[in-house]
């Protein structure tokens, strides 16, 4: 029995992403059990998936655990459309989020935050500064811990040089009704772009909002 953690389903390699073994590759070799995450690289709902030797999965099922731990129809029904993409391979990096997201070109990326840092530094009271700069995208989810991918970000400086400010500004932030969520690094606070889908609801459209709650 092998925990995988994420379930990778696809060839990452094909995809310009970091190899990571898919679940199938497990099963061929003769692993006779595997679990892993129905969410992270596989991208649907948080849940966890047990495959493997149709007797050992039947056992499990007969176990009186199984119902004690079992997911809702909700999840299982959310999983089940996410897997329905699975089935086109040619288009999961359209269909599906997470693919979408670490597959979206950088030129993309840099092209999205010229256009929002002058609409963010509009908003912003003395004593910050933004500017776009490059990045790295971490991966995570387990299975990729430390993976990396290249990105661009908007970054806030203060002149102040306190950290006071970033930490008040990275509040105000997360307290839109969208929130944002940033990490502060080297004394700046950087809005890594890469899985900003909605820029005009999820950014653009907040910021009257924040620049009323930084003047507080």
């Amino acid at each position: 029995m092998v925990d995988l953690g994420s379930g990778c389903l696809v060839d990452f390699n094909t995809l310009g992403l970091p190899g990571e073994p898919k679940a199938s590759d497990y099963i061929d070799s003769g692993v006779d059990l595997i679990t892993f995450s129905g969410d992270k690289l596989l991208g649907g709902p948080q849940s966890g998936i047990i495959a493997g030797k149709k007797a050992l999965l039947q056992r499990i099922c007969e176990n009186p655990l199984k119902r004690a731990l079992r997911v809702d129809s909700m999840t299982l029904a959310a999983l089940a459309e996410v897997l329905k993409l699975y089935r086109h391979p040619e288009t999961l990096t359209e269909t599906l989020p997470t693919l979408r997201q670490l597959t979206r070109p950088v030129a993309d990326i840099e092209a999205q935050a010229n256009r929002l840092c002058a609409e963010l530094a509009r908003h912003l009271p003395a004593p910050f500064t933004a500017a776009v700069t490059p990045c790295r995208s971490q991966i995570g989810s387990g299975a990729l811990p430390v993976e990396t991918l290249p990105s661009f970000a908007i970054t806030v400086t203060s002149s102040s040089g306190r950290d006071r400010d970033l930490r008040r500004l990275a509040e105000a932030l997360r307290r839109l009704p969208r929130p944002v969520i940033g990490r502060t690094h080297d004394g700046a606070l950087i809005l890594d772009l890469r899985c900003l889908d909605d820029a005009e609801t999820c950014f653009l459209q907040q910021l009257p909002q924040l620049e009323g709650a930084l003047a507080c």
